[in-house]
């Protein structure tokens, strides 16, 4: 159940004797993620006069928020105030941006002190000693540093702070409420950058601007006119967590980087009265005479970010947990991240731009360019990086491309990727872009092989996440093109004795041209498993593709029978994989669902899961692979860190648990006219 909803131990008030909602603001009435959040919170949201029991929401204290209070004021109606969550969204509201979340708080206002909100009074009242409360708050805190999360979290990673020793100088936009209603204003932050240059003579300082103000929306307290030899504006979007990292210290009056400077280990020097003053954990200023309580970062953050808010789920339409809400988040920032620079694609199928641009073009357009040469030669003149198809992708083009000095990304299809089959023209779920290489050929290094090396230091929340994807992948029957259907098998299957599945391949594709050894057909394959398992039980399994007659790897059924004891072509992924002891391929991704079920796995080509100590690997196996990963590393890598996944109903990227919804219960791809050329024989979609 949602946080907000699951009670706090009596800190909150009373029930609501109503739950109807006035409301006298566009924001609150319109169909909007607002009212949309208010309504799955229990609120009934209408227009007309309230009664004396019922509630009048408004907007914090905005100028709008005055109607509202003079109608509760009429009526005796109570005031339900209404803010963003400290997690809000990739921009601010004013750039048009909805919110994840919101406080919702019958008690005042979280940056108003002149009376308690429902905030203070869960950090003054609520124990905070509960153990896995404080575990999720830590962790939380953890997962907003390393995704550089933040309450706007368009912001890059790669952004260096400019300086090596420095000061961090909070700045706000001008009459802020938190501002003025923390009793603060201009002669606030001149006394806060003097004092930051008092006490740190030697140290640069730097003015952090708010996004707001970087974005044209609204001014600031501070201007160029503020900067000298050492005083500097920072307007770029870096990192707060990079730029508190490397801050001797921070000075603020009310902003939200203030509490994250406490969530970094800084004890920030502050100016106003914001929420996270008076608790210990700030040098303040003000005195606050109600807040008499010492507590920890991990109890501001539980209070603030898990009990108080509630979290919106934009993909399922519920209420969310913060959890949720982190990698929703996450998910979206990095789609912001990866996709903001011009972008252009070369080397796609024509059936695939449709998704290609829904996939990378939510925030800079994506134009198509052929042939790559081509491509290339624009990207360089207009700053853009060049996506291709990695099977597409030449030598020749990485070699122009790094002379051109143009970020050649390679493009291919997730390990979990749709309910049914590319040769289908069934659009993915995700897409791997890769800046390194591709998975799937080792003869270079990949990103995802990166990533593997980096996933053997994981933290354990993360390592417990891809413990349960693989659970649930496991239980619902997810492989990488459907959900398990109740097919029987094809063929004798044996009571007792050893199972050793071979899996079939394309032997056109990619990763059998590029990854595959000696043995690189289905058949050589099928003699190699039974050479070393002469009294084993041999199932093979045609791969997809080729049993539709699609694709190349066609072995003759008598000389399938020679070798194996059944052929499992009806039976799907999961339930082949059930009834096997042991698998044999040559790069299939089989193998990689195969180790994700405990099952022995012996390669003899080298896939992109080889290599790691998790396989039996009868062929060659790059030295660069020194890292040895456990299964739930390597699976956080795979199908966490290296793809990224679009959620097919609301078009917004998602993490991979909703694209896993999507495969199990989703709606189920529609036939396109582009599917019907194709069984025309259309082959100019490919």
């Amino acid at each position: 159940m949602p946080d907000r909803l699951s009670g706090r131990d009596g800190s909150s008030p009373a029930a609501p004797a109503s739950s109807l909602l006035y409301a006298y603001n566009g924001g609150l009435l319109s169909k909007g993620r607002v009212r949309r959040i208010l309504e799955l919170a229990g609120w009934d949201v209408r227009f007309g006069k309230p009664g004396a029991d019922d509630w009048v929401g408004v907007w914090g204290h905005s100028p709008t928020a005055k109607r509202g209070e003079a109608m509760a004021r009429w009526t005796g109606a109570n005031v339900l105030r209404i803010e963003d969550a400290f997690l809000r969204s990739l921009h601010p509201g004013r750039a048009g941006e909805a919110p994840l979340g919101l406080l919702i708080d019958q008690r005042g206002v979280h940056y108003d002190p002149s009376a308690p909100s429902e905030l203070e009074h869960l950090l003054a009242t609520h124990p905070l000693d509960d153990a896995d409360l404080l575990s999720r708050a830590e962790v939380g805190i953890a997962r907003m540093q390393a995704a550089h999360l933040s309450k706007y979290s368009a912001v890059d990673p790669d952004l260096d702070p400019p300086g090596q020793d420095y000061v961090v100088v909070v700045d706000q936009v001008r009459d802020d409420a938190s501002v003025v209603h923390g009793q603060a204003g201009p002669e606030d932050f001149r006394k806060m950058l003097k004092a930051a240059k008092a006490d740190h003579p030697d140290a640069q300082i730097l003015i952090k601007t708010h996004p707001e103000t970087a974005g044209g929306f609204r001014s600031g307290y501070f201007s160029n006119e503020d900067a000298d030899d050492r005083v500097r504006l920072v307007d770029k979007p870096l990192s707060p967590w990079r730029l508190l990292a490397g801050a001797r210290a921070i000075y603020t009056v009310s902003s939200g980087l203030g509490f994250e400077a406490i969530l970094a280990g800084h004890r920030p020097h502050v100016f106003g009265q914001p929420f996270y003053a008076g608790w210990g954990l700030s040098q303040d200023v003000h005195t606050f005479p109600r807040r008499r309580r010492v507590l920890t970062a991990p109890q501001l953050a539980a209070a603030a970010l898990i009990l108080e808010p509630v979290w919106y789920d934009p993909y399922r339409d519920r209420l969310a947990s913060f959890e949720e809400t982190l990698e929703a988040l996450a998910a979206q920032a990095r789609a912001w991240r990866e996709d903001r620079q011009p972008t252009i694609a070369t080397g796609m199928r024509r059936w695939k731009h449709s998704h290609l641009r829904q996939h990378f073009g939510g925030h800079s357009v994506l134009r198509f360019v052929d042939p790559p040469s081509r491509a290339i030669d624009e990207a360089s003149q207009t700053g853009s990086r060049v996506l291709v198809w990695a099977n597409r992708s030449t030598e020749a083009e990485k070699a122009m491309a790094e002379v051109s000095g143009v970020p050649l990304w390679r493009v291919e299809d997730p390990v979990v990727r749709s309910r049914g089959l590319g040769a289908d023209l069934v659009p993915p779920l995700g897409l791997v872009s890769d800046d390194l290489g591709i998975a799937y050929d080792p003869r270079c290094p990949s990103r995802l092989e990166s990533l593997i090396d980096e996933a053997c230091d994981l933290p354990a929340a993360d390592l417990a996440r891809a413990e349960t994807l693989i659970a649930r992948l496991i239980a619902q029957g997810v492989g990488k093109y459907a959900t398990a259907q109740p097919v029987p098998a094809a063929g004798e299957n044996p009571e007792n004795g050893h199972v050793v599945l071979v899996a079939g391949q394309v032997e056109d594709d990619a990763s059998v041209l590029l990854g595959a050894g000696e043995v690189r057909t289905n058949l050589a394959l099928l003699k190699a498993a039974r050479s070393a398992n002469p009294d084993a039980f041999i199932a093979y399994k045609p791969h997809p593709d080729v049993e539709a007659g699609r694709r190349l790897g066609q072995v003759p059924e008598a000389e399938v029978h020679a070798r194996a004891d059944a052929i499992w072509s009806d039976l799907p992924a999961s339930q082949a994989l059930a009834q096997a002891d042991a698998l044999w391929t040559m790069t299939s991704t089989l193998g990689f669902e195969a180790l994700l079920r405990g099952i022995p796995v012996t390669c003899l080509g080298t896939p992109f899961y080889a290599g790691w100590g998790l396989t039996e690997d009868l062929g060659w196996v790059p030295d660069r692979r020194q890292a040895r990963p456990s299964l739930a590393a390597l699976a956080h890598a795979v199908l966490i860190d290296y793809p990224r996944y679009t959620d097919p109903v609301t078009g917004l990227p998602c993490p991979v648990e909703v694209a896993v919804d999507r495969l199990v219960s989703g709606p189920s791809p529609r036939q396109s006219g582009l599917q019907y050329l194709r069984r025309c024989g259309q082959n100019w979609l490919y």
